[in-house]
C-alpha cells in the first residue's frame, strides 16, 4: 500500500476523490525569490518598469493570477476549483532581488497550495518575460510554500 494518495491499489495514477471532505476556508501562501540584478532593477521607477512589453509588474501580477486560475490545467492531479481570491505582492527587496507572494483563498474540499505555489512561479517567469531585453542573468532563486491554512492541518514556514 502506498503512502501516496495519487496512487492506487494497482500502483497506478489516480485522482484524489474528495466527495467526502467537508467544505472549509482554505488559504495558501506561496513566495518566490528572484535575482533581477542591478541593471534591471535600477530602471524601476515608483516600484514599477515600463518596457516595450508593458509595465512588469502589473503585467505579472495579472499573469499569476491566470496562472492560479489555470493550475489544474498543468499540474495533471490538481481539482479544478472556484478561486475566491488571489492576491499577489512584488517587493524590491535590494538593489538586485525582489519577493513575490501569493495567496490564495477558497472555500472548498481541497487545500490551494499548487495555485499559490503556481502563481507565484508565473508571476516570476513574466517578469523574466518582460525584462529579458535587458538582461538574461535573472534567476527565479526559490519557489516554496510558507503558510496554509484549513483542511487536516496547518502549516507555517517562514
Amino acid at each position: 500500500m502506498s503512502n501516496f494518495t495519487h496512487i492506487n491499489e494497482q500502483n497506478q495514477p489516480k485522482m484524489v476523490n474528495v466527495s467526502d471532505k467537508k467544505i472549509t476556508k482554505r488559504t495558501a501562501i506561496a513566495k518566490a525569490t528572484m535575482y533581477l540584478g542591478t541593471e534591471i532593477i535600477s530602471h524601476f521607477n515608483n516600484e514599477e518598469l515600463i518596457t516595450k512589453k508593458g509595465p512588469v509588474f502589473q503585467t505579472a501580477i495579472i499573469a499569476g493570477i491566470q496562472a492560479v486560475k489555470k493550475t489544474s490545467d498543468i499540474i495533471p492531479m490538481c481539482h479544478p476549483l472556484l478561486i475566491n481570491g488571489v492576491d499577489i505582492d512584488i517587493n524590491i527587496i535590494d538593489t538586485e532581488n525582489i519577493n513575490v507572494f501569493c495567496k490564495v483563498t477558497i472555500e472548498g474540499k481541497t487545500g490551494v497550495e499548487m495555485e499559490a505555489l503556481t502563481g507565484a512561479s508565473a508571476t516570476c517567469l513574466t517578469i523574466y518575460d518582460m525584462c529579458k531585453a535587458i538582461s538574461q542573468e535573472m534567476v527565479i532563486k526559490e519557489v516554496k510554500l510558507i503558510e496554509k491554512t484549513g483542511g487536516k492541518s496547518d502549516i507555517k514556514n517562514g
